[in-house]
């Protein structure tokens, strides 16, 4: 393959040659790095058109509704396999034989169990804070109770660290969830698959059995499955931000959690319920399709198009399935999903929404099975980061490949004043 070259012409004279680096799939991508020796930066706010680092993980093209994880589409992973063994395949590469699998099922299901003095940690916090805040704060104290293996220079360590964070995540999430409405914590039963576990430590109490649902347990599975990575988002790249510096682990997943926080981020799935209550009842949907359809209306319908997705979200036609298989199976008589049904049934044969590819996406099907499996609006972010801490951890793990660390240090394009003489201030 003859290797591309990019030519950058300035109007002072100033000639450059600039390597492109090609990968497997999607764009090419100019490497700017000479630029700096000619005192010269590119600006790229967001980073929209900036490729951060090499990667080995997920692609997604955008524009076709493309979304793989090493090479696999997330519709086949979500409709054949389990959390667990998508896990191993991010961690790790590749796809485990059914021995490594029964392994790293043991493995997991091993350090299922977070330190006896966590529990106590948990007391620091009022009863009414959001678990996000509780999520972001215990989940960067683990390094103080997991110290024995933060030694981000040895593999052994780093393994170690992978299996703790990725069994421990739903065990802390739960907590949350147990602490903000007063009940006691449920220690994990290892004989549940991950997702059933879940559920188990969510919903089961000491005096009451938690039966698992099969239908739920599946929808539980397919909703980690399908947030489990997602490229170089906010949260991914606030990790490997974090980690660039040489930061533990634990630390660097609690920055993740903390930017996945944000509204524009996170809480797609919430602002999806917030929506559906502010509609109300189906009388109202015309009301509310009319003001989306109006330039000049603020009201924008959650749920629908993606910022990434020009097309399709790739996830979204699995989660439909798993939505509809979840309200047919509670039977649950609420206004908020005949909202939700009709919505989504004007968004695929209304021809504004066709036109404007205002497709339900995956947060407005995932919102909606949560709110059905009794799961409050203020756990969605926490479940969100619980699935995509697998995917932060295998962008982690990714950066310690040589030649990838380095620490990350972005550059401005100063606006403020020019240099200037600083007076004495008259104390008199």
């Amino acid at each position: 393959m003859t290797e591309l070259t990019a030519k950058l012409s300035l109007s002072d004279g100033r000639e450059l040659e600039l390597p492109v680096r090609q990968g497997t799939l999607g764009y090419d991508a100019v490497d700017v790095q000479p630029l700096v020796k000619n005192k010269l930066f590119t600006f790229d706010p967001g980073f929209m058109s900036t490729a951060s680092c090499v990667s080995e993980i997920t692609y997604i093209d955008g524009d076709e509704g493309i979304l793989l994880h090493r090479g696999y589409p997330i519709a086949d992973l979500a409709q054949n396999a389990d959390y667990l063994e998508v896990a191993h395949l991010l961690l790790f590469g590749e796809r485990p034989t059914q021995q490594e699998y029964k392994e790293f099922i043991q493995l997991v299901r091993k350090h299922t169990l977070v330190h006896e003095q966590i529990s106590r940690f948990f007391h620091g916090f009022r009863r009414d804070s959001h678990p996000m805040a509780i999520m972001c704060g215990v989940s960067g104290a683990l390094a103080a109770f997991y110290h024995d293996s933060l030694d981000i220079n040895n593999i052994q360590h780093r393994e170690l660290t992978a299996i703790r964070l990725l069994a421990k995540m739903p065990t802390l999430a739960a907590m949350c969830y147990k602490y903000s409405i007063g009940q006691p914590f449920m220690f994990p039963l290892n004989k549940l698959s991950y997702s059933g576990n879940f559920l188990h430590m969510m919903f089961a109490t000491p005096c009451e059995p938690y039966e698992v649902n099969p239908v739920l347990e599946r929808a539980m599975d397919r909703i980690f499955i399908l947030h489990a990575d997602h490229e170089q988002n906010a949260s991914t790249s606030t990790v490997r931000t974090a980690a660039s510096s040489g930061a533990n682990p634990f630390a660097c997943i609690a920055a993740g959690i903390a930017s996945l926080w944000g509204p524009a981020h996170g809480g797609a799935n919430e602002a999806c319920i917030n929506m559906l209550e502010e509609i109300g009842t189906v009388d109202r949907i015309p009301e509310y399709i009319a003001r989306a359809k109006d330039k000049n209306d603020p009201f924008r319908l959650m749920g629908f198009g993606h910022r990434v997705y020009k097309n399709y979200d790739p996830r979204a036609k699995v989660m439909r399935k798993t939505c509809h298989e979840v309200l047919k199976e509670l039977n649950i008589d609420n206004p908020l999903f005949d909202v939700a049904m009709e919505l989504e049934r004007i968004a695929l044969s209304d021809p504004y929404f066709i036109e404007h590819k205002l497709y339900p996406n995956v947060d407005f099907y995932s919102g909606i099975i949560l709110k059905a499996i009794g799961i409050p609006k203020s756990m969605f972010t926490v479940i969100f980061a619980m699935a995509r801490t697998v995917g932060w951890i295998a962008h982690w793990k990714e950066m310690f490949k040589p030649g990838n660390m380095k620490i990350v240090r972005p550059r401005q394009l100063y606006t403020g004043h020019t240099e200037r003489p600083f007076e004495p201030m008259d104390k008199d």
